[in-house]
Formats: structure tokens, sequence, C-alpha cells
């Protein structure tokens, strides 16, 4: 039985994964700011009051995960915010920035204690980040973090693959959430889910630093 924590689980992906995750039998420790009905729910254990940008709220989850060892991390909680050419908010990029990008890899730095050999870390970026397939352009802000994010992600790979700690950067797909507006073109959180442990289960050392879709299709920087 393994042991996953998991970021911004209160609704969404995030919501989700906790459902399949806890459905399959192993542990949950679900982590957000509020817990939703849903979340509460499901029966997992829930850490509330944790602001993943908060070096306070941060030291506080380490202390009440106090002799837990951690399988894997899955960090999903993150912020969107549009920021066209016309409208660059430096005070909304630098929030996402620092929400979506920095916060992820600090919250790892602080909880890497309680993570073992073999265990895995993944992190939810986006296909908005790739340099490459952005054809559309704007979403400045957003793209920018997620793009920090996955070269974070990467580098973070390379350091931990001497203790045989493994990195998922991950693109959930176009999910139909509160984030998306509930887009009609999207596909369900359970969809996405699915295909995002499916990612996580065949990490390993070889595969370690790449970024897929949650379908499997590795996609370009």
């Amino acid at each position: 039985m393994s042991t996953y924590l998991i970021t911004g689980s209160n609704r969404g992906i995030g919501l989700e994964l906790c459902r399949q995750i806890h459905k399959r039998g192993d542990n949950v420790i679900a982590t957000c700011r509020k817990a939703s009905k849903e979340l509460r729910d499901l029966g997992v254990r829930i850490e509330e009051n944790i602001e993943i940008s908060s070096y306070e709220s941060i030291t506080n989850l380490c202390k009440k995960l106090s002799g837990v060892n951690l399988d894997c991390i899955i960090h999903n909680a993150g912020i969107y915010e549009f920021n066209s050419f016309e409208n660059l908010d430096k005070k909304s990029i630098l929030r996402q920035f620092e929400v979506n990008a920095l916060s992820p890899i600090c919250m790892t730095q602080s909880l890497k204690h309680f993570l073992k050999r073999s265990s895995k870390v993944a992190f939810i970026t986006s296909r908005m980040g790739s340099i490459e397939d952005n054809t559309s352009g704007s979403s400045y802000g957003y793209r920018m973090s997620k793009v920090a994010l996955s070269m974070a992600a990467k580098s973070l790979s390379v350091d931990l693959s001497k203790e045989d700690i493994y990195v998922a950067i991950l693109h959930p797909g176009l999910v139909s959430t509160r984030m998306t507006g509930f887009t009609s073109n999207g596909i369900s959180p359970e969809e996405s889910a699915n295909g995002l442990l499916k990612r996580i289960d065949s990490l390993n050392k070889n595969n370690s630093g790449s970024f897929w879709h949650a379908n499997g299709e590795v996609l370009p920087w």
C-alpha cells in the first residue's frame, strides 16, 4: 500500500485523483486550503489550511506528517489568470509564477525528507507551457509560469536521480473543470485522472523528467 500526497485536492482533477487512488486501496493525504463536501465524503486523510505559497503553512504541514513515508507527491494545485499583451498585469503574472512554478519546487524541498528510494514526484503542468506547441499566443502569465515549472521539474529529475527518486512532468489534457469554465470541448476529470495515474505508475529511472500528455503522448518542450 502506497501513500500519496496531493495538493489542490478539494475539487476538479485533484479531487478525482484522490478518489481513484483511494478506491484502488492506497493511502491519500489530501491537502487544500478548505475541504469541499465531496472531498470529505471520500474518507481520506485531509490536511486543510495548506497554502502552497506560504512557508509557514508548509512548515506546519511537515510537523503534521511526522513519521510518514511518502511514495508519491502530486503537485496539482495551481491558478489560471488570463493576461493578454494589451493587459500585462504584472501582479497577476508574478502571482501565477509564485503559485504555479516556485511554490511546488519549494514545497518539494520541504517534503524531501519524507521521500525514499523509488518515490515519485509528479508536477501537473500544461501543454500551454510548451514553446513549440504555442500557436495561439496570449495567456502570458500562465504560459510563462508553466514553462518555468517544467524547467524546474526537469532539473529536479536530474538532481534526484542519484537518490532514485523519479519525476513526472504531466499535462492533464483539456479538462472540463471550473478552471476551464467547464468547457464542452474538454475531457472529464475522471478520464484525465485515470491517464495521469497511468503515467505516474509507469514512471521509472529511464523516463524520469519526461513531459507527457495524460494520454501517454510525449510532448514537445
